[in-house]
């Protein structure tokens, strides 16, 4: 038996327990590669528009950098014109901080968005897989209560090796998944770092810029 006939009975053996778990497989990494392409271009978006504005920020030049980010879609962009926005009626660093934490509380949902989903499937894709071994193992057993005893161990292993082909492909796809579950945190956790240093250093520049408005004149009245 080669290669591919014994992975179409290992599938065949799985009974139609397979089905919802192939569902729950399709479905999983639909999302897992939706998210690996949202958060790979968000961190590139956000790195683009950071170079961008980081030199206009250190110039002082808050209308031009107002001007991109408000046009901008990237996550960082939401945030410092949370922040141009907030300083136009009040200049303390605590208002401007609350502003960018509202950008803040829109931006790491849409980060963290349908992940848990692939938790949820490997937690359920195991449960399913025992569910169809232990049925599998209910009809072996009732199977071998009504045959000859000679016929009993050699039907009894076929029926139990079948029934544990459901908990080795929930198996097989609940590892991986709890892996990818991981790295998409992982992802999603550096991207919402980098908006708070770049939160951070926004505001230092700010108070920075603000504390030389204001010893301009004293040096210039001294």
């Amino acid at each position: 038996m080669n290669t591919f006939d014994t992975v179409v009975k290992f599938f065949r053996d799985c009974g139609p327990f397979l089905y919802p778990s192939l569902t729950m497989l399709t479905l999983g990494l639909a999302i897992a590669i939706e998210r690996f392409i949202f958060l790979r271009k968000t961190r590139a978006e956000n790195r683009k528009m950071w170079d961008q504005v980081l030199p206009l920020l250190q110039k002082g030049q808050f209308k031009e950098v107002h001007a991109m980010t408000s046009a901008s879609d990237s996550a960082i962009g939401k945030i410092v014109s949370n922040g141009l926005e907030r300083m136009k009626s009040a200049r303390r660093r605590e208002d401007i901080d609350h502003a960018m934490e509202e950008g803040m509380m829109e931006i790491v949902p849409r980060l963290e968005k349908r992940t848990h989903y692939i938790a949820t499937f490997a937690n359920t894709v195991t449960l399913v897989g025992l569910l169809g071994t232990i049925i599998g193992l209910i009809k072996g057993f009732t199977a071998v209560a009504s045959v000859n005893p000679a016929e009993k161990a050699a039907m009894l292993s076929g029926s139990i090796s079948i029934a544990m082909n459901n908990t080795a492909f929930a198996l097989m796809v609940a590892i991986p998944f709890l892996l990818i579950h991981a790295f998409l945190q992982a992802r999603a956790g550096e991207i919402v770092d980098s908006l708070e240093a770049a939160k951070i250093t926004f505001l230092n520049l700010v108070q920075r810029l603000a504390g030389e408005q204001l010893s301009a004149p004293e040096r210039r009245t001294s």
